[in-house]
């Protein structure tokens, strides 16, 4: 356990609510927290001034959180916000949701109506709890100055464990702002719930058994694998489970990195958009979902993989089993102590069924390269404006190994996902994928780098995106943080522009365009640095240069302006795996 060691164990402290809740944050370690305030939070923003912890303003209570998020996916530690009643509250919303749904740690202290005058019509005043609660893994209202303590340990708890999530701590103005006798020893913590996986739990021995027996015998198995294998801290255990067994990983896009991209076993992305992994799943006999939700993006609205397959699911939520297909083996637990337990269960099989898949183990770098050369006329594309996938190329080129990529919602992500090769094992990729809204780039890229200050960190957002946050420019620039935000600049809501186009046909959109807006001018009147890029060839350089800039760097990227190249499309037009190929 870790206690606040501010005052003498014994000594009473006369502190506000507000003071007790930072004091109990700060037992847990807790790293950089963002908020709006307002008067229903002011004692937790003067307790965070007077015990000098590290509280920043932001302009959008909606950012805040998406900061948190970023952070809690980079550091694995427990992402903070904090926000006013009423609207400060409810901007929270989108951004809860992204956490809830991608099971981002993070703890969000709200605060609320005075509960003398509560539904009195306050200023500010709704039904805030009621619009919240279904936004977080659990809503935990304050009635008792005393009980503070109790339940912000309880709030890093359950952010912490099982399937993590966001909590929201809400806490009436009387609360935050009354005061109470405390002794240090109330401000204990146990340091497991600091960040994820609080608590680790093995799949029963029997179910492992059985899977072990049924991957010994399989022909052509792949694996699955999801952002789960990250929140398992399980990517360097997943590309070693692999390699010793010879079995292919395909990736969703929140599992990308779960093994490298580079590694010859890498099937890549499945689902919607795939290289070669949608047709090695039909091929196989046998797939091992690891962490993964199989949701609509992943399987392709449900089609991929055919409901005839046999599936082992190892998964810490007992709930996903079924869901979406049914599994011969449940395997209830920990990615990371699952698939240690499975590798221990296979023994001496493993050498023999690595050598036994080795000659189609071997087809997926030959197919994966196959599929780069009929692909290449797109990502080494010279064509101005430029085009999206020659973006991406270049991206690879130049973001270091350990490198994070921060992708916005809509088709960054998809490009991103599609084509962004992360070259190590663990979260180098890091998508809003959990409720897909835009509007992410910049409050990630900012929570991603006060994760790991350490690394480099792009960021790719559309215009339409960029738009709905810049004002936290501003806030990044404050902070004088290093990283590059790379703004696919294509004039339009670029993944509506060109859902229309899919569905109507050519020329049949309506408010999808925008205005043409120069995004580096906007970043120097941010006092941060703006680059503008319209030619392809001048890509390579614009990122190096963007990599040695002390503060935050905006990449205006001028990139087609055709709907019907919007999307990534080089997965259908590309026939990658041809009748007669050995893909088991």
């Amino acid at each position: 356990m870790t206690q606040d060691t501010t005052a003498s164990h014994n000594e009473t402290l006369t502190i506000s609510g507000g003071e007790a809740i930072a004091r109990m944050i700060r037992a847990f370690g807790g790293g950089p927290m963002f908020g709006m305030g307002g008067f229903q939070v002011l004692p937790l923003y003067e307790a965070a001034r007077k015990l000098e912890m590290p509280h920043h303003l932001i302009h959008d209570e909606r950012n805040a959180v998406f900061v948190a998020d970023a952070y809690a996916k980079v550091s694995g530690r427990v992402g903070l916000a904090d926000a006013t009643v009423g609207p400060g509250a409810t901007n929270m919303v989108t951004a809860l949701a992204e956490a809830l749904h991608a099971g981002s740690p993070v703890v969000c202290v709200v605060g609320d109506t005075h509960r003398d005058h509560s539904w009195k019509n306050m200023t500010q005043e709704t039904r805030q709890v009621d619009v919240l609660r279904p936004m977080c893994k659990e809503l935990i209202r304050v009635e008792s100055i005393r009980r503070i303590p109790e339940l912000m340990r309880r709030a890093f708890a359950v952010a912490t464990t099982g399937r993590p999530g966001p909590v929201v701590v809400d806490v009436p103005e009387d609360v935050m702002h009354d005061t109470c006798e405390f002794t240090e020893r109330d401000f204990f913590a146990n340091p497991a719930y600091q960040g994820v996986p609080a608590l680790r739990a093995r799949p029963d021995a029997e179910s492992v058994r059985r899977a072990a027996d049924l991957l010994a015998q399989a022909r052509h198995p792949i694996i699955l694998a999801g952002g789960g294998v990250h929140l398992s801290g399980a990517a360097q255990t997943l590309t070693d489970f692999a390699r010793a067994t010879c079995i292919p990983v395909a990736h969703t896009l929140t599992g990308k990195g779960a093994i490298p991209c580079i590694d010859p076993l890498s099937a890549g992305l499945f689902g919607r958009y795939d290289r070669i992994a949608n047709k090695l799943i039909e091929a196989s006999d046998l797939i091992l979902v690891v962490g993964c939700k199989l949701g609509e993006i992943a399987t392709k609205r449900y089609t991929v993989p055919a409901g005839d397959k046999t599936i082992i699911h190892l998964d810490i939520v007992a709930e996903e089993f079924g869901r979406t297909l049914e599994p011969e083996v449940m395997l209830w637990g920990d990615v990371k102590l699952g698939l240690e337990d499975l590798l221990a269960a296979l023994g001496d099989r493993a050498v023999e069924l690595c050598k036994r898949l080795a000659p189609s183990a071997a087809e997926v770098p030959r197919l994966m390269a196959r599929w780069r050369e009929e692909v290449s006329p797109r990502l080494y594309s010279d064509e101005k404006p430029i085009s999206v996938a020659r973006l991406i190329t270049e991206i690879n080129k130049v973001l270091p190994e350990d490198g994070i990529l921060v992708a916005d919602g809509g088709f960054a992500a998809h490009w991103a996902g599609l084509l962004y090769d992360t070259k190590q094992a663990g979260r180098g990729f890091v998508p809003d994928r959990g409720f897909a809204s835009i509007g992410y780039g910049l409050p990630g890229a900012i929570g991603a780098k006060l994760a790991a200050p350490g690394r480099q960190v792009f960021s790719l957002t559309g215009d339409s995106g960029f738009c709905m946050v810049l004002g936290d420019l501003e806030t990044a620039k404050r902070l004088e943080l290093d990283f590059t935000i790379i703004v696919v600049n294509n004039a339009a809501s670029g993944y509506v522009k060109a859902l229309q186009h899919l569905v109507y046909g050519e020329g049949k959109h309506i408010s999808a365009d925008l205005n043409e807006v120069n995004f580096a001018r906007v970043a120097q009147a941010f006092n941060c640095t703006g680059i503008r890029v319209e030619d392809p060839a001048e890509l390579e350089a614009a990122l190096r240069r963007a990599l040695t800039i002390r503060g935050p760097v905006v990449l205006d990227v001028l990139v087609t302006r055709d709907p019907a190249k919007m999307l990534p499309g080089v997965d259908s037009r590309a026939a990658v795996i041809k009748k007669g190929d050995r893909i088991a």
